[in-house]
């Protein structure tokens, strides 16, 4: 079992889920059970399911979950790009949040490609 409070990607996952509540609180009020309530779930569900595959016994299924949290992320940048496209947040406001999350699926996708060739 992994300590996954020590893991750069959870942590890089928990200060996404941060700037998604700020970006969120940009969305229109008649999006707080639509658009804001998906992309919060999302990026919630990036560092969560890093941390439940950290208490997996066998690498596979860790690297499932490594998987689920790169589809969740994958959801998150959608829904902003979506944001984006309905002018509910500008480009600018979205400059730094991509920056993380693209750097999050990086990490991602090396941890699974270690799972892979080990």
């Amino acid at each position: 079992m992994r300590n996954f409070r020590t893991l750069d990607i959870w942590k890089n996952g928990i200060t996404i889920v941060k700037q998604i509540y700020i970006l969120s609180q940009q969305l229109p009020t008649e999006e707080k059970f639509g658009l804001r309530s998906q992309i919060t779930r999302a990026a919630i569900s990036i560092p969560c399911n890093i941390a439940e595959g950290c208490s997996r016994n066998s690498e596979l299924e860790f690297k499932r979950f490594l998987e689920i949290a790169m589809g969740s992320l994958f959801e998150v940048e959608t829904q902003l790009i979506i944001s984006q496209e309905l002018e509910f947040i500008s480009e600018e406001d979205l400059k730094s949040i991509f920056e993380l999350l693209n750097k999050e699926a990086k990490m991602i996708n090396s941890l699974i490609n270690r799972i892979k060739n080990s």
